[in-house]
Parts: structure tokens; sequence; C-alpha cells
């Protein structure tokens, strides 16, 4: 299963998610990866952290060699290749790069957004894949989306992100429409939800009565995410008692029981 995991307002906790969700993937025995889209490279650190800096086989290079490909002629190289272990058993992440920010422009005028797909299909053993984008509909969030089977989508419980939401889902439609048929949305996680105040409470409402696929599991706000990230520990392995990692758990099994 291939999840993407995509929003167009950036800070809603992408990241964190998708690391997360992936690091209980694997604590449940399914051989999980983690491919980082996202320039700012926040998976990489959080799963990798010093070793990011080892991480000299990364998502870049796949893009460049299908460049590469039309100039050489040849074989496109597989993302097997570029796989980095984490510290975590069965958890993996193909780390992104700065190189992504100047490849874009040449991948678009080349048409390549369905090369991350293709890339996909020909990759075998694993179980789960987590994809984390950028927060924004650019070459690599939209290859992201045409490469996925199913979105989710972060919702950080303000106004400002509920206008966003419009937009986004609209978006998807077009997506699938045009490019990716099978792309379902599973669904949208309400992250930093505070149960006792009234806003969080009445938006979400809100995106419920009109039909939207919001998720029954809540992630509420808590330093201790701040705090796995320094550690490069996803909560599963650095705060496995705590309320908030069973909240992802929750999360992560109303996904994977539908």
């Amino acid at each position: 299963m291939r999840r993407v995991i995509f929003n167009q307002k950036g800070g809603v906790g992408k990241s964190t998610i998708t690391c997360n969700l992936a690091a209980i993937s694997a604590v449940e025995g399914k051989r999980t990866l983690v491919i980082d889209l996202d320039i700012q490279s926040n998976s990489t650190q959080y799963l990798l952290g010093q070793k990011m800096a080892n991480a000299d086989e990364t998502i870049a290079d796949f893009f460049k060699n299908t460049l590469s490909l039309g100039l050489f002629g040849g074989q496109q190289s597989g993302l097997d290749t570029l796989i980095h272990e984490t510290p975590y058993p069965d958890l993996f992440i193909i780390p992104s790069h700065s190189d992504l920010e100047p490849l874009q422009s040449r991948l678009e005028a080349k048409y390549k957004i369905f090369k991350l797909r293709e890339g996909l299909d020909r990759l075998e053993g694993f179980d789960a894949i987590y994809i984390d984008t950028p927060p924004i509909l650019n070459f690599y969030s939209h290859s992201a989306l045409i490469a996925a089977d199913k979105c989710l989508i972060p919702f950080d419980c303000d106004a400002f992100s509920r206008e966003s939401l419009y937009t986004l889902l609209q978006t998807l439609t077009e997506v699938r429409a045009d490019h990716n048929n099978s792309l379902e949305v599973e669904g949208i996680i309400v992250n930093q939800f505070q149960s006792q105040a009234n806003l969080p409470r009445q938006l979400v409402e809100e995106l419920v009565s009109e039909g939207h696929p919001v998720l029954n599991s809540r992630i509420s706000p808590s330093v201790k995410v701040r705090e796995s990230h320094s550690k490069s520990m996803p909560l599963v392995h650095y705060m496995p008692n705590h309320k908030l990692t069973d909240e992802f758990r929750a999360l992560h099994a109303e996904i994977t029981q539908h």
C-alpha cells in the first residue's frame, strides 16, 4: 500500500505524521519505506538524525537518472539502490536532498511526472510505503499523488486551514481525473486538536457535517513531538507509553483496518 501525506499548507505536521505512522507500521512487523520528497528533508532528519549527513544516495539521484536517460540512453536505475536503513527494524527511508530544487524545472519540461510511479511499480519487498511531500502542488507532490494508492490530509484546526482544505480537495479531484483514477482520499487527519477549545471542535464538526472524510482519530498537541524530533526518534520508540503515541497507534489502526 502506497500512502501520500499531502497538504498545500505548511506547518500542518506532514513529516511528523508520515514518520510516526511508518514507525508504527514497522513495529507491527511490516517492512515499511518512507520516501522524502520535501526539500526541507524533515522526514530524513527525523529518521536518520546525524546519519543524514552520510546519505549520499537520495531520491534526487533517481530523478537525475531519469533526465540522463534522454541524453545517454540506457535503463532507469531502480529505487532499491537508494534505500537507507534507519536505526529501527523494518523501517527504511529514501532520503531527500537539496538537489531536488534545481532539478524541478528540467523534470517538468521533460514531462517526467510518471517516473516515480514507474519506479515504485518495479520496487519489491515492502508491505507499506509512506511518501512525504512538499507543502505545495509542485512536480514532486504531483508525482507522489500519481504514484500513490491513498492520500492522507493533515488538518490543523484553524479557519485558514479549512479554506486551504477545500482547495486541496478540488486539486485531488483533478489529479484523480487526469492522472490517477485509483487515487483514494483515505481521510483527513485532525492534528493539533484541543478537545476543550470551541473553535477546533466547531471546525471538525462542520467538516463532518459537510460530508468530508474526517478520520475518527485525533492527534493532540504536545511538546513530546518536538522532543522526538530533536532525538530523531519516532514516538513509538521515544515515548511508547505516552498518550500521544497511543493516538498515533489509533490512527494507524483506523487507516489499516479499512
